[in-house]
């Protein structure tokens, strides 16, 4: 048995704002959002029913899975809901001297666990550094001391299997003392930061097989926006192939940007047409017109606010600054892209 456990009944993960904790009056909206998009990203795992996931102080709390080692699915399915997500165990007791002793504990686990994955190495401490931080600003012990106190105890309890290292530590315990309960955890999982999607609007995206317009989507998913997908094709002269290409890079974004409708529109006839009747230098800025001004009529049609495509300045011939301009212009709807400065 993990020594852990003995802290608390159940594991919990916390899952931190990132960029929805600098919002202001509109703060509640965001975080509404955002608890829902975590819930919807959870909602297919097995035992969802006992799941709980709820705001707390600045935070939200992923609570109720069973076993420390049902946490890594949940956090993988968190990591793609923009924010931050830490395993943690949680303290109900927030006597100074039942922080130490836990954090005791958990240390010693972590060097258990060790002993277990390299048995030959039992000889090598581990070395540790505290974070204190105190949220409670009435409790009477500050954060530096509590950093100090809590590691004076790991190091006089478990030495010379641990030591202490400030700069570049194996073991990063943070000890974050809350106005209910403490939070003892020693890994952050950084993930895609952002905002949660529904707070930037809609946005209709014009979705080739390549890799550049998934990846224009998914940084306006990112900045909070719901996507939908219009793709041209050419059939019978692109294959089916392509369409399922398409379809896979969709089903993959949605991994991420929640359901997307993908749209499609053969674009055949237009561009015979545009062949037969006009200069040849000017057939592919004309067909990039129009396949914008079909996707206006669209975006208009599902309530889109804007467009975004994958364009890149002075990638090809058609995305010279020139050519940019002459596209805009064929449209009325602004025009997102995202990836215009990149290499």
């Amino acid at each position: 048995m993990d020594d852990r456990q003995i802290l608390t009944e159940a594991p919990i993960l916390i899952v931190r704002y990132g960029e929805v904790a600098l919002k202001g009056m509109n703060k509640p909206w965001f975080e509404r959002t955002l608890l829902n998009r975590i819930k919807k990203a959870l909602s297919d795992l097995p035992d969802t029913e006992k799941l709980r996931v709820e705001r707390s102080d600045g935070l939200m709390v992923v609570s109720g899975y069973a076993a420390e080692e049902d946490g890594p699915p949940l956090i993988r399915r968190i990591a793609r809901v923009f924010g931050v997500a830490s395993p943690a165990w949680m303290l109900a007791d927030r006597d100074l001297e039942k922080i130490k002793e836990a954090s005791v504990r958990y240390v010693a686990g972590l060097l258990d666990a060790k002993e277990n994955k390299h048995e030959n190495e039992t000889d090598v401490p581990l070395t540790f550094k505290v974070f204190g931080k105190r949220s409670d600003k009435t409790y009477p012990v500050t954060s530096p001391r509590m950093s100090s106190e809590v590691g004076a105890a790991i190091l006089k309890a478990l030495a010379p299997q641990v030591r202490v290292d400030v700069k570049n530590p194996q073991i990063r315990l943070n000890v974050h003392l809350r106005r209910r309960e403490v939070f003892l955890y020693d890994e952050m999982i950084r993930t895609l930061g952002g905002l949660p999607l529904g707070m930037g609007g809609r946005g209709m995206v014009l979705l080739s097989g390549g890799i550049d317009s998934p990846a224009a989507a998914w940084l306006m998913a990112k900045r909070g926006m719901n996507i939908e997908a219009i793709h041209f094709h050419s059939w019978p002269f692109t294959s089916e192939r392509a369409r399922e290409k398409v379809e896979e890079l969709t089903e993959i974004l949605a991994g991420y940007c929640g359901r997307i409708r993908l749209h499609t529109i053969n674009l055949l006839p237009a561009q015979e047409a545009i062949v037969q009747s006009c200069p040849e230098g000017l057939t592919t800025i004309l067909v990039r017109r129009f396949m914008m001004r079909l996707a206006q009529r669209l975006a208009v049609q599902e309530h889109c606010h804007l467009l975004i495509t994958g364009e890149n300045l002075g990638q090809v011939a058609s995305q010279t600054a020139e050519a940019l301009v002459v596209t805009d212009a064929a449209v009325t709807m602004p025009v997102m892209r995202p990836l215009i400065a990149l290499d």
